[in-house]
C-alpha cells in the first residue's frame, strides 16, 4: 500500500469506513488518521495487530532477560541442569 493511501483525514474515515475496513482486512497494514493535518490515530487490521502484540511481548521478555543478565541474576546452563536433575532424583 502506498504511503499516500496510508494517511487519511478523519472526515475521509467517516465517509468511507466500510471501504477502509475492507481494504485493511484484505491487504493488511495500517492507516494513519489525521485531524487538522496532524496524526491523531492509527487503524490496523486485526491480524497485524495480533502480530504487533506478540512482537511487543517478545521484546519485553528480551528486555527483562537483559536486565537480569546485567544484574547478575543468572546461572550457568550446567548449574541449572544439575539443579533440575537433583529435583527429579528426589521424586
Amino acid at each position: 500500500m502506498k504511503l499516500s493511501n496510508q494517511i487519511k483525514s478523519i472526515s475521509y474515515l467517516k465517509a468511507h469506513v466500510s471501504e477502509i475496513v475492507r481494504t485493511l482486512s484484505e491487504q493488511g497494514g495500517r492507516m494513519v488518521i489525521t485531524r487538522n493535518g496532524e496524526a491523531r490515530a492509527v487503524l490496523q487490521d486485526f491480524d497485524s495487530f495480533n502480530k504487533t502484540q506478540e512482537t511487543m511481548a517478545l521484546l519485553k521478555v528480551l528486555a527483562l532477560g537483559n536486565r537480569q543478565i546485567e544484574a547478575g541474576q543468572v546461572e550457568s546452563a550446567a548449574d541449572a541442569i544439575k539443579r533440575l536433575r537433583e529435583r527429579t532424583k528426589d521424586r
